[in-house]
């Protein structure tokens, strides 16, 4: 097992690749100042860069060089925070925080705030298309990542969630469908674009996506969680508004300590999906799993 505070330095080390990567991808593009300024404005916010992290990790483990997939993996960073935009507007979760600063629709305004998002959403793509590998690869990763991110996946989640607030608690199942749909869909492609990426063969691929389904899911039941017992400060974005706004939450259904437990389950599953590998980037991504559930922020 890698001690936490080495899995912790490696998931810094990778997210700086990430933010320096970041800090040039839109240089010399004619775009207009006010929206550059505003896409950047939430780009380069910070946050725990773990979905494209995640895309260099199982790449490397399938046998790439992380340089090689850095478009892709930073092209999926543009995508989650576009979706962080989008959510934070008053449509939909009206919240004035994210990751310790004003949210982009009130440091900008509405309009900026959506074409910023939607810049970040259609720049990703261009961006992924520059990514160094067989074309072959490149497609099939595309795909995947478009799927998880559009109706089916991420945004299908997104009105699942917005239909559900508010509402008489849901089932399990329902809530489970949810969040494997609007969190665990984008990070389960990470993991599956990685390996796609490395040309893994099928069975390697496919344990990277459950990798990746079993941590979205334990990385959401840790988030419900947090968003309970945290607060402002610590999490950078409004503490407590999951039951301000009547979301179904995972504590909201079970309760507190069934809902840790589940997490528990849940990134013990991520960690048996990588029973074949072996080495640093295997015992890196078994740590981060269980980090996961024990993060405080």
């Amino acid at each position: 097992m890698m001690p936490v505070n080495e899995m912790k330095a490696l998931l810094a080390q990778r997210g700086r690749m990430i933010e320096n990567f970041l800090d040039t991808c839109l240089d010399g593009r004619p775009l207009p100042p006010r929206l550059k300024e505003s896409m950047l404005y939430s780009l380069q916010a910070g946050g725990k860069r773990l979905r494209p992290v995640l895309c260099l990790s199982t790449a490397a483990l399938c046998g790439q060089e992380m340089q090689t997939v850095l478009p892709f993996a930073a092209a999926i960073e543009m995508i989650h925070t576009y979706s962080l935009i989008h959510d934070d507007l008053p449509a939909m979760d009206d919240d004035d925080l994210r990751r310790g600063k004003p949210s982009n629709h009130k440091a900008f305004d509405e309009a900026t705030a959506i074409l910023a998002g939607d810049g970040l959403l259609t720049d990703a793509f261009w961006l992924m298309c520059r990514t160094p590998v067989a074309p072959e690869r490149l497609l099939v990763a595309m795909s995947e990542l478009a799927c998880a991110a559009g109706s089916a996946g991420m945004v299908g989640g997104q009105q699942w969630d917005m239909l559900y607030t508010g509402l008489p608690p849901v089932s399990l199942a329902e809530l489970q469908n949810m969040h494997a749909m609007k969190t665990g869909a984008l990070l389960r492609a990470s993991c599956l674009c990685g390996a796609l990426l490395a040309g893994a063969q099928e069975q390697d691929a496919q344990a990277m996506a459950a990798y990746g389904a079993a941590l979205g899911a334990a990385f959401q039941i840790a988030d419900d969680i947090l968003d309970l017992v945290s607060d402002t400060a610590t999490l950078g974005k409004p503490a407590g508004s999951d039951a301000a706004q009547g979301k179904n939450t995972y504590p909201s259904l079970m309760g507190l300590e069934k809902s840790r437990e589940m997490a528990q389950a849940r990134a013990l599953e991520a960690q048996q999906a990588l029973r074949a590998f072996s080495g640093q980037e295997a015992a890196f991504l078994h740590a981060l799993a269980d980090y996961t559930v024990r993060r405080t922020a």
